[in-house]
């Protein structure tokens, strides 16, 4: 079976258009899915029983967190299957509106003194919608952009796209730290939380109008005319491209512990076991993620100039060296923690070029389900054991997560070289 192909050509102003529309896009569905997580806290009290210990009320509002995780690989399979028979675009589009509507009806349902017991399932119900949403969201949009430029710019693509929901994150940061600047704590719990849950269903609704503008893919237009697609992806995946979807979700493993331990991890752990001070450690963290937006960035160029596979290894080399900086200055040189959190962050821009190694590991029939697949199984299971796994280590192995990504390293360039020489060695199909 014939792949449909974009003809070589230079990156156009449309290309331009369409990544920046699909970027902004994605950051403000990414603020959407991550503003729970800032205001866990004032969601737990307002939700569940005052009278329950702190503990027990912790942890069931990190569970209506952590659900939102465990309904992404459902729904993005279930988006993609769509999505390769139907068009990127139309699931696209579904995606941000999926998100929307919950975020929006998040802040406005009323709590646990208001109707009991009904609260906290509802919440539960609105997670699972947006777990769901961002299962399709991500995916969809590496394979949406990817689409859209030629080959030699796929690279980039992707690195732009994930710099993009890198975006959304700091938003949400910015928001949070404004409301809680501005109101008193009395009021940040009454309705302050709720305000940012409003900006974002209207972020969404901006989103998704923005999205009108973008057009269908070159890639999936000509598999209808050549009728080239497959009539149940996921088969078809299963049964052919077993080796792409396990260098996938390796490849995900990486992305997924890199962003847990070294950004939304990292400040808890650097307060608690290096005694780094807060403000230190946020102001730094701040600093690292706005450098993983440059390195996607670089590293999406990178991949496109000197190609994907090397990047990527190279990418990997250079990520375990700046942690190994990193955990050296934590233990013997605190007073550089500040510039070797920052190198971290740029060598984060791995995590641009591990897209697009997804995306041309995947024919188009069934890329998007491919990749929603291996990106939502690899993030749901290593996701959620990733921080389990350094919460038990870290008392007797300070340096457990340095030694954990050093592995993640090795691993991902080693299954990318195992990965390539399998393709060179598969039989062509004419």
């Amino acid at each position: 079976m014939q792949h449909p192909v974009i003809a070589p050509r230079p990156l156009t102003r449309h290309d331009i258009k369409t990544l920046a529309l699909a970027a902004v896009g994605g950051a403000l569905e990414f603020y959407d899915f991550v503003i729970f997580a800032f205001f866990a806290l004032v969601i737990g009290e307002r939700f569940f029983p005052a009278d329950l210990p702190d503990w027990l009320r912790q942890l069931q509002t990190f569970a209506l967190f952590a659900a939102g995780y465990l309904a992404r690989p459902l729904g993005g399979v279930i988006l993609a299957h769509y999505g390769d028979k139907l068009g990127r675009k139309k699931t696209f589009t579904l995606s941000i509106l999926m998100m929307a509507l919950p975020t929006t009806v998040m802040g406005l349902l009323p709590d646990y003194a208001s109707i009991g017991l009904a609260a906290p399932i509802i919440m539960l119900l609105l997670r699972v919608l947006q777990g769901a949403a961002i299962g399709g969201e991500v995916p969809g949009a590496w394979v949406f952009v990817s689409e859209h430029v030629p080959n030699s710019r796929v690279g980039v693509a992707c690195g732009l796209l994930t710099s993009g929901l890198t975006l959304g994150i700091i938003l949400g940061s910015l928001i949070t730290q404004g409301l809680t600047y501005l109101l008193p704590a009395g009021l940040l719990a009454d309705i302050g939380w709720r305000i940012a849950f409003l900006i974002g269903g209207g972020f969404g609704l901006m989103g998704m109008f923005l999205r009108r503008w973008l057009h269908e893919t070159p890639v999936f237009l000509a598999m209808q005319e050549q009728r080239s697609q497959t009539h149940l992806p996921i088969k078809t995946l299963l049964l052919s491209h077993r080796p792409a979807l396990f260098f996938s979700i390796i490849l995900t493993w990486l992305l997924a512990a890199a962003i847990i331990v070294l950004v939304l991890m990292a400040p808890v752990l650097f307060q608690k076991w290096f005694a780094i001070s807060a403000i230190q450690s946020l102001q730094a963290n701040t600093l690292a993620t706005c450098m993983l937006m440059l390195g996607c960035v670089v590293g999406g160029i990178a991949a496109d100039k000197w190609g994907i596979s090397r990047s990527l290894i190279a990418g990997c080399s250079l990520l375990a060296a700046a942690i190994v900086g990193l955990f050296y200055c934590l233990n013997f040189a605190p007073s550089q923690f500040f510039l070797a959190y920052g190198v971290v962050g740029l060598m984060l821009g791995v995590l641009g070029i591990i897209p697009a190694m997804m995306v041309m590991a995947f024919p188009p029939q069934v890329r998007f389900t491919g990749l929603a697949t291996a990106y939502n199984i690899g993030y749901a299971i290593f996701g959620g054991l990733t921080p389990l796994l350094l919460t038990l280590l870290m008392p007797y192995n300070r340096q457990s997560p340095a030694i954990y990504l050093l592995a993640l390293c090795v691993i991902a360039s080693v299954s990318c070289l195992i990965f390539r020489r399998g393709q060179r060695d598969c039989p062509k199909k004419k």
